[in-house]
């Protein structure tokens, strides 16, 4: 079975404020890169939108059909979001909860899906297109 990687990142500006995601989809044979800039939203929010991107950003490429002949591992460095998208965390705030429905409703195409938490010093190159939108214009980086 062939084997798709996405590595997964978001963050806010003053948590919550201004946010963005960044997304980093490797096919093998060539990596793909995305950032978007988000509304109002928390740290946790922008997590759970990068990866509800990545995965409707990957139908989008391959359609539902052919997303069976495929493993694929969602990298992020969120435990909270992590765990919940694992179902290891009860999801008690609204707003995730109903974010969470979101990335159920899609994890169906994903017959081979899985989530893997890692330290974030493995998540450079997600975590650096975040910080570009956020921090764009801006004389320091976090």
């Amino acid at each position: 079975m062939k084997i798709i990687n996405i590595w997964t990142d978001g963050g806010a500006i003053n948590n919550p404020g201004e946010g963005a995601l960044g997304v980093v989809i490797d096919f093998g044979d060539r990596v793909n890169h995305y950032k978007a800039k988000l509304n109002y939203v928390t740290n946790n929010e922008a997590e759970y939108l990068a990866v509800i991107y990545a995965l409707k950003k990957l139908k989008e490429i391959f359609g539902k059909k052919k997303l069976k002949e495929y493993k694929v591992i969602v990298h992020l460095d969120s435990e909270l979001v992590g765990k919940q998208l694992k179902g290891e965390y009860k999801i008690k705030e609204e707003n995730l909860q109903k974010l969470f429905i979101k990335f159920w409703n899609l994890k169906i195409d994903y017959p081979n899906l899985e989530i893997k938490i890692i330290p974030r010093e493995e998540n450079k190159i997600a975590d650096k297109l975040v910080k570009s939108l956020l921090f764009k214009n801006k004389l320091f980086m976090l």
